[in-house]
């Protein structure tokens, strides 16, 4: 089954799938998971292990070839290490790779790596202890750290440090988290951040990405590098005589649609063919029938539904707040 191709109506090849295994996290940060509320699916509502493993079957046999893990926090999951490995093992998949807080990372690089992990993402917005804990609800910054360096000993090749900065929060941290790309292979990535979260009351705070370039340009010698195979939408320079990476996310100030790969699903189970995607599929039924034939159709169906471009724009967000949390992130 594999290596058919599944192409959108606008001829975008989709080969990336990000699959959320739950909704839960135990960090609350105020633009992921807005307070007063909880959107995360309860236990009996997320899908199964075998409802995922029939998910990315499905998915590879069409044309998918990495899958993104997300969550929520994915390893808050029971049984996480167990479903990654089964993941891994499928006949067609090109790269597994886990995005994650990082506060269970020491404990779990190891197993992670066994499991067939390819890499890391490690959502990090700070590098302050004080700070981190302000941002996160409570977070331990060290604990991330450690988790870090760890993944780097069990012999992840890189590991992405995800930084969405925030005008006024930690806008000023830019050139440090840059320096720690200096002497370790570390891509450090920063996001620009989305007013779509619900009840979102910090319009404004985005820091358009050519901004911060031209930021660390006045402090270093950037050199454009290629995209990367399989890659999403980050735009990667490398400092000059640097081991890392350098990243900047745009999806509000300059849209990175055109040459989008993705879709995605919910820990319910509900596909997207964008993460402010208005046309949803529910695909339990197809998955609690272990219909494979209705799921592939419904599968097809996200990706002829994705939409040339999404609603996100400087002047905010066109379609209905949410939980960045609810939807994979």
């Amino acid at each position: 089954m594999a290596g058919m191709s599944l192409l959108d109506p606008f001829g975008r090849k989709v080969n990336y799938l990000r699959l959320s295994v739950t909704g839960r996290c135990n960090l609350r940060c105020s633009y992921c998971r807005p307070a007063g509320g909880d959107e995360a699916p309860t236990a009996g509502e997320i899908l199964s292990d075998d409802d995922l493993l029939l998910l990315a079957r499905t998915a590879v046999g069409l044309g998918i070839e990495k899958i993104r893990v997300t969550g929520g926090e994915p390893l808050v999951r029971k049984g996480v290490v167990g479903l990654l490995s089964r993941l891994a093992a499928i006949p067609g998949l090109k790269k597994l790779v886990l995005t994650t807080n990082g506060l269970h990372l020491k404990e779990s690089a190891e197993a992670l790596r066994r499991a067939g992990v390819e890499s890391l993402n490690v959502s990090l917005d700070t590098l302050r202890p004080d700070r981190f804990a302000r941002i996160t609800g409570g977070g331990d910054l060290r604990r991330v750290v450690e988790g870090i360096t760890r993944a780097q000993e069990c012999g992840f090749p890189y590991i992405k440090i995800n930084a969405v900065v925030m005008q006024g929060i930690n806008d000023d941290e830019i050139e440090e988290f840059a320096a720690l790309t200096l002497d370790r292979p570390l891509r450090v990535r920063f996001i620009e951040y989305m007013p779509a979260a619900a009840a979102d009351r910090t319009h404004g705070i985005t820091v358009p990405g050519e901004e911060i370039l031209d930021r660390l340009s006045r402090r270093y010698r950037l050199l454009p590098m290629g995209k990367e195979e399989l890659g999403g939408p980050a735009r990667y320079f490398r400092i000059d005589g640097s081991a890392g990476a350098v990243g900047i996310i745009t999806p509000v100030s300059c849209h990175f649609c055109g040459d989008c790969n993705r879709i995605r699903v919910t820990s319910g189970g509900v596909a997207k063919g964008c993460l402010f995607s208005l046309q949803d599929i529910d695909l339990k039924p197809f998955l609690r029938r272990g219909n494979a034939e209705g799921l592939r159709k419904a599968l097809q169906d996200v990706v002829q539904g994705k939409p040339d471009r999404h609603l996100l724009s400087p002047e905010g967000f066109g379609g209905k707040p949410f939980a960045m949390s609810a939807v994979g992130g």
